[in-house]
């Protein structure tokens, strides 16, 4: 299993989006994965198409994370009933859903104990191989549970002079979180989202990405899709949504998670077929 959080500093990146849109690349290649969204406003989870039952959300799991049954407490994605999964069984994706509740453990203050709740309630989460963490938009004590829970941090980012700014204050956060809490944490990159590729200042901004962070700039880059409020909207993997615009996004999706589990070949080999 591997855990990846997505994380942003600054709001309105599209952090939710990339999760969801790396998560319907896992189903779309028979990858059994938990989506958790940690995030209060639960987008995520709306994006996903939960029905809200009478399971404990993660915010209630995380309150007592030692009782708490991960396996119980889950809730199925609406997207399993469209997949296929190429031979590979039946289809995985499932939500510890999001709720404000949360917010109580989103300040900057939490200690060692309070940072391994995440990390206790995943401990039930073995029947998956991938575990997606949709972070909120701070560094605050929800955004460092969640990266003590993982092993990886794939970073959010447009091609903007504050969200570059933002993604280099948060590649030293990690460093920081590293030596002292999480010495197995490492980034797994940053993705470029929502690029316009005509614009002058996003061409401007990724060359100063490239030149900044090298390697960690996943490839492919995300481009701006003028549907994806729709696709959300219809709570709609973009694998399964009709048009040439959303089978491109797709196909951009799907070597984005294919270089963001790089190290992890089990997975890379799954995806790849």
């Amino acid at each position: 299993m591997q855990v990846v959080s997505i994380s942003s500093l600054k709001g309105g990146v599209g952090k939710t989006s990339v999760t969801t849109g790396l998560a319907s690349a896992a189903l779309a290649a028979g990858i059994p994965t938990l989506v958790v969204d940690l995030d209060p406003h639960a987008d995520a989870t709306t994006a996903l198409g939960v029905q809200v039952g009478d399971q404990l959300d993660i915010g209630r799991m995380l309150k007592s994370p030692r009782r708490a049954k991960l396996a119980d407490n889950v809730a199925g994605s609406s997207w399993t009933a469209r997949a296929h999964t190429n031979g590979s069984g039946p289809a995985v994706l499932d939500v510890a859903v999001g709720s404000a509740y949360t917010g109580i453990y989103d300040r900057p203050d939490l200690g060692r104990r309070d940072l391994r709740r995440l990390s206790a309630v995943l401990a039930g989460a073995d029947r998956y191989e991938l575990v997606l963490i949709d972070c909120p938009p701070s560094l605050n004590g929800l955004t460092r549970m969640a990266w003590s829970a993982s092993d990886k941090v794939a970073l959010v980012a447009e091609p903007g002079l504050f969200s570059v700014a933002g993604t280099e204050r948060t590649m030293r956060a990690i460093q920081l979180f590293k030596q002292e809490f999480a010495p197995n944490l490492s980034p797994a990159g940053i993705v470029a989202n929502r690029v316009r590729t005509g614009s002058s200042e996003h061409t401007y901004r990724l060359a100063e990405m490239e030149s900044m962070f090298g390697d960690l700039l996943l490839s492919p880059r995300i481009p701006e899709q003028a549907n994806w409020q729709q696709i959300q909207g219809a709570a709609h993997p973009v694998h399964h949504w009709p048009g040439e615009s959303a089978k491109s996004s797709a196909a951009l999706f799907d070597a984005l998670l294919v270089n963001l589990l790089a190290t992890g070949s089990g997975l890379r080999n799954r995806t790849q077929r």
